[in-house]
């Protein structure tokens, strides 16, 4: 039995890694590769795993850096069943269809600039259109947490909660290989304790190796409980500058927490009096699909709903879905808070509030969430004096405030514990590090083996690890 780790190795995006069995070939993940606009076609459109090869597809969460390969797979040729929680592939759903629609969106945006403006950037075409999506969630099956589940002959999977996101999953997975017993946990990414909505990460027990993930390996958050004053004094300020807060946010778990936090404001009495707008049509969907799953939330959230509270309704919230509407949230004048995807600055709406705003140093860009090198959201936060939007120079003048408190990752001191109570619940020597930049798992590689972890591996592209 080997783990072959063909994305997210040694980066933090393209989540995607191949058990071979003598049974047969399991992925573990299919997500896109994001970064630089070309590079990152290039990489997805060669799609590097025989598709055809592939018996199934385990899916720990909904990002599209975890499942937005799955129709280019379908694309190629694979027609095994794909494995994920009810939450996921409701989200998948709307997901994969908004994946769709903004590379079509983008390439024909993109394209109409190249061939007006004589920009020098290469044409786009679309991966994929909304008949692969619709092929994928055909061969979708939903598998509750912790019930275990048989996906080929020898090969079983069972779910606990990620705490991540929502729906979100670390796999256990069983294989009889040549007649031993051996079971591999896969983390996908791994949520934060104590954090509002979800419920924390369960412990995966009997694991004999550990696929996890690393982003912050070598960092820590700041107190949770110092979140919501950062954010009341970044809202402050901006109001008293008359500007506007742009929040590139990614639509699943982080929107819906933005939102929260600025509820609790809201009703402490301490957010200035601005409208706030979730300018996009992805969160709107995936706020119905929360409503769908309380499953999934932890008590206080609960408690909420039960009072008939929404967590994710206010006075002065409002969600915008046409194009139209969102036009005019961006020249609307006076302070407002502009909640819009995509996460990274690389697609979407949010692109459009930035090249209107980010010149006016009235204005504020939070970030608050991970950024990948190469991507747009990585350059505002190392705060380049010119940015490129559409193609275009622009000067980045507004503030740029970085807010880690909502990362939805677990943090150095998170990955250290789980690890280790992986192994005190199970005989296990091999642990990987994905999903994360060379510098964090170098340091959480050598934490991990101060605290004596036999065989702790960095895998690069295209590695095995022999189990």
């Amino acid at each position: 039995m080997e783990v072959e780790f063909v994305g997210a190795a040694q980066t933090v995006t393209g989540s995607m890694h191949l058990v071979h069995t003598e049974h047969g070939r399991i992925l573990l993940d299919c997500g896109l590769f994001q970064g630089r606009r070309k590079e990152a076609y290039a990489r997805n459109s060669k799609l590097p795993i025989d598709a055809t090869s592939i018996d199934a597809v385990v899916l720990s969460h909904a990002h599209i850096d975890h499942s937005g390969c799955l129709p280019l797979l379908l694309r190629r040729g694979f027609r095994g069943t794909v494995y994920a929680t009810p939450a996921t592939r409701d989200l998948c759903t709307v997901m994969l269809e908004d994946a769709a629609m903004i590379q079509q969106h983008d390439a024909r945006y993109i394209n109409k600039v190249i061939e007006r403006d004589h920009v020098d950037m290469e044409p786009v075409e679309p991966l994929y259109d909304r008949d692969d999506v619709i092929k994928v969630l055909e061969r979708m099956i939903a598998v509750p947490y912790r019930i275990r589940h048989p996906i080929a002959p020898g090969i079983d999977v069972t779910f606990l909660d990620a705490g991540h996101v929502l729906g979100s999953a670390i796999v256990m997975l069983d294989v009889d290989d040549v007649g031993e017993k051996k079971r591999l946990v896969f983390t996908g990414d791994l949520g934060r304790i104590h954090m509002p909505i979800l419920r924390d990460p369960e412990i995966a027990t009997g694991g004999h190796v550990l696929i996890t993930e690393s982003t912050y390996g070598d960092r820590l958050h700041g107190p949770i409980e110092e979140l919501d004053d950062n954010l009341a004094a970044v809202l402050k300020r901006t109001f008293d500058r008359r500007g506007k807060v742009i929040v590139p946010s990614f639509a699943l778990e982080r929107a819906q927490e933005v939102v929260y936090a600025l509820k609790r404001l809201r009703k402490q009495g301490r957010m200035p009096p601005m409208p706030v707008y979730v300018d996009s049509p992805l969160t709107v969907k995936i706020t119905d699909v929360f409503k769908r799953h309380p499953d999934c939330y932890d008590h206080e959230t609960l408690e909420l709903l039960r009072a008939d509270d929404s967590p994710f309704e206010f006075d002065g919230l409002r969600y915008v879905a046409d194009v139209e509407s969102s036009k005019q949230v961006t020249m609307e004048p006076g302070s407002s808070v502009i909640i819009s995807a995509s996460g990274m600055c690389e697609s979407g709406r949010v692109l459009h509030h930035l090249k209107a705003t980010v010149e006016d140093k009235r204005n504020t860009v939070m970030i608050v969430g991970f950024q990948a090198p190469h991507t747009l959201g990585r350059r505002i936060v190392e705060r380049r004096p010119l940015i490129r939007i559409f193609g275009v120079e622009r000067d980045l003048r507004a503030e740029v405030v970085v807010m880690n408190g909502f990362s939805a990752h677990a943090d150095q001191s998170d990955l250290l514990a789980y690890a280790e109570r992986c192994r005190d619940r199970g005989p296990l020597r091999q642990v990987a590090l994905v999903h994360g930049e060379p510098k964090a798992q170098a340091v959480l590689k050598g934490l991990l083996e101060d605290r004596r972890f036999p065989e702790v591996h960095i895998p690069a592209p295209g590695d095995r690890l022999r189990l």
